[in-house]
């Protein structure tokens, strides 16, 4: 049994300027350390140095600050390289707080709404909502498909999920690859409904034509949403889930075969 593990000068009210103080470059750089976290997933110092273009001190200096204010945690983890399985590394994720110094698509007004929505409608109205809300990413990935007719199907909606305002990318893994989310704008809501999770995770595999399985999410604590894919050929045409139903009941249940007549 293989077991699948997750490898994105103003005004006061007077209208009298006053003064405001000059950024400070080292808020700007922990920005962009926060950035890199954000749309790579969980990374190592080292990592963060060679994307950045700093040095491993200055890096795990902004970490520190980072990790004082409550923006980011670490965690032990096994980091893979060209040569296998490596050493052990302390990588470093955004928590919710880190989270909300980004662009955030929900806010308490759309929990309070989806509460009334399954107080008074029930949760197949919610799971409704979630549905028709997933299906606005339909239209970002057949444009990209059109525009391109060469891509595969995941690297489409990485793209397509970027669009919608998620920060996404593909990663190798076991028996098939990964879709990782590094953002999630519906955390919070998704974290109280988790049918927005769960509909999210049919509409890729309806999208990809293929078995998927959500490994983590966002909305429950881990650092990353992880989708593994399995590892068909994505760019073939698409097959509804519907016509895979339909070709396995066919294949469980053959036609009988007639007698011939001596």
């Amino acid at each position: 049994m293989v077991h699948l593990t997750c490898v994105c000068s103003s005004f006061d009210k007077n209208g009298v300027v006053k003064n405001v103080p000059a950024p400070d470059p080292e808020d700007s750089t922990r920005r962009r350390v926060a950035e890199s976290i954000l749309r790579e997933g969980p990374s190592t110092a080292r990592e963060l140095a060679e994307r950045l273009g700093l040095t491993s001190a200055a890096v795990r200096r902004h970490l520190t600050a980072l990790d004082e204010r409550g923006e980011v945690d670490s965690r032990e983890q096994r980091v893979y390289g060209p040569r296998g399985r490596g050493r052990p590394a302390r990588v470093f994720f955004l928590t919710d707080r880190g989270r909300t110094g980004f662009h955030q698509a929900y806010d308490q007004l759309a929990i309070q709404a989806l509460e009334y929505l399954a107080k008074t409608e029930g949760s197949v109205a919610v799971r409704r909502f979630a549905e028709e809300r997933m299906s606005q990413l339909v239209p970002y990935f057949e444009r990209i498909r059109a525009d391109d007719p060469e891509i595969d199907k995941l690297e489409a909606l990485t793209l397509a999920l970027n669009e919608f305002g998620y920060v996404a990318n593909r990663r190798p893994a076991p028996l098939g690859e990964q879709l990782c989310q590094h953002h999630c704008p519906v955390a919070q809501v998704a974290a109280q409904f988790p049918e927005l999770c769960q509909v999210e995770t049919e509409v890729f595999g309806e999208i990809l034509g293929t078995d998927v399985r959500r490994l983590a999410t966002i909305a429950h604590g881990d650092g990353v949403c992880t989708t593994h894919v399995s590892a068909p050929n994505f760019a073939d045409d698409f097959v509804s889930a519907s016509d895979r139903s339909e070709t396995t009941q066919t294949t469980q249940n053959p036609e009988p075969v007639k007698e011939r007549n001596s």
